[in-house]
Order: C-alpha cells, then structure tokens, then sequence
C-alpha cells in the first residue's frame, strides 16, 4: 500500500450557543483547512451550539435536518470528507437528545451517523457534570469508509473505554476520530496521553479536534487539537485559538507497522472472555 496517504484536518473552535455564528467560523476554517490541502477535514463536539444546556433544546434538530444538509453540501462543494464533530440530535419518541457524529463523502451523501455511547457523568474540581440528564446514550460502534481509509466514530468521553476503540479497530479503522470538548481540568493531564495511547494500542492514526477556551456557562474547555500517528507521535497539535491541526497520515506506514510489529494479530482472545 505504498503511496496510499490522506492529508487530514482537526478542526479547533470556541463555540457558543449562537448557531450562526458558529456556523460562519466552521465554514471559514473548513474551507480554509481543504484549501491547504486537507482531504479529510473533522469538526469538533457540538460545534453548532456550546456553552448553555437550556439552549441545547431549542437547538437540536433531527437528522438529516438543516445542519446535516449544510455539512453535506459542504462536502459536495469542496470535494472533501467532512466529519461532522457533533451535533444535538432530536430523537424521535425521546425526551432526550443524542450527541450525534456525522460522516459526509465528497458527493455530500450522509455515509455514516455515530450517537455518542458514553456520556459524561462526572464531578470535576467540585463541579458536576451530568450529561445524561439531557443526551440519550448511543448503543452502537460506528466504522465507515472515507476514501481509501477506514475512519472509527466516537466522541469526547468515549476516549476513556479503550473497549470501545479496539472494537473499532478490529472492524478495519485506520484512523480514531474524536471530536471532543475536554474539561481544562481534566484536558491538561489526560488528553494527550489518552489520544497517545488510543493510537498506540490499536496502531491507527487518531484525529482529534478539540473545543477551547471559555464556554457561556463560565467553565472552560482545554484545546489543543491533534492529530497523532500509531506509534503515538503527535503530528500536528493546534494552538490556544480558532484554526486547526494539519498532517498527512501515511497508511502505507501504517500497514507496515502492523505488519512488522503485529500487536493486534496476538491478541488472545480467548483469554478475555470473562471481561464482558
């Protein structure tokens, strides 16, 4: 597979809870990161509306719905494709929301709908963060093809259950993507080395763009959008502001270093069988 490689692109934002306005800065650094090359271009979590739960109702729509239509025509205008981070899904027959990533091809089709599985339910430096309260959990591992790589779903709080991302690889992902909103508290420590060892031990490329800076509720959101490589080498990181991460995954490499170093051929499944 020499010469198979994807120019990629992890998009970094400050959202609020005004959809325009957040939708004008997406555009802008979407266009931006494909005119430089990105084929494979990812937004981060709830990147639409961020910052006020009371608003996040109002702002959910269903899928498809007008966001996933914006997205897609996007995609189809820029010849890309286009992670769609996470929106606020309006479920049908639930009273909650879903947290829900969404996969654009170059022709604007919707190729794939990933709904958040775990959900951030946590105490934080005295502060509670209840997630479920008002997003419904996803129940379902999410891999699809965008071009010649194998992209894995997930988002945010996920990146904690290695579970879920071996799964992901054992379907054929190449590249983890995780949209993500991380807490500065919890970001400063464990982003990096969660997204270190998420790639290392499952020997795929990980794409993650990131939320930063200080959120409409007053709490703040840690940044630092990267995208990291399978022997767990951060490629590209982006800095304290708008923009994003830019690198080109070589899935040549990649092959080769499962190949030479064949970490996931050795599991021993058998062994595991109580762990579930």
């Amino acid at each position: 597979m020499e010469g198979r490689t994807v120019c990629a692109a992890a998009i970094q934002m400050s959202s609020t809870p005004d959809r325009g306005e957040n939708r004008r800065v997406a555009e802008a650094l979407i266009r931006e990161a494909a005119a430089a090359g990105a084929t494979l271009v990812a937004l981060p979590e709830l990147w639409s509306c961020h910052g006020l739960e009371e608003v996040y109702r109002e702002n959910a729509e269903p899928i498809p719905g007008p966001t996933t239509e914006f997205l897609g025509s996007l995609a189809r205008e820029l010849g890309i494709y286009l992670l769609g981070g996470s929106i606020l899904e309006r479920v049908s027959g639930s009273e909650r929301l879903g947290n829900t990533s969404t996969l654009y091809a170059p022709d604007g089709s919707l190729v794939a709908v990933y709904r958040k599985v775990h959900l951030f339910d946590v105490e934080v430096s005295g502060r509670r963060y209840l997630e479920s309260a008002n997003i419904a959990p996803g129940g379902e591992a999410v891999a699809a093809k965008a071009g010649p790589v194998t992209v894995g779903l997930s988002v945010c709080y996920d990146v904690r259950f290695p579970e879920l991302y071996r799964l992901l690889a054992l379907r054929g992902a190449e590249v983890l993507a995780v949209p993500a909103a991380f807490t500065l508290q919890t970001g400063k420590d464990h982003w990096e080395l969660l997204l270190r060892a998420r790639a290392v031990e499952n020997q795929a490329y990980v794409l993650a763009p990131a939320q930063w800076g200080r959120k409409a509720d007053g709490r703040w959101t840690y940044g630092r959008s990267m995208i990291v490589d399978p022997w767990g080498t951060v490629l590209s990181t982006c800095p304290d502001r708008d923009g994003y991460a830019l690198a080109t995954l070589d899935l040549g490499y990649l092959e080769r270093l499962r190949a030479e170093f064949p970490s996931l051929a050795n599991r021993r499944p058998r062994v595991y069988r109580g762990l579930c």
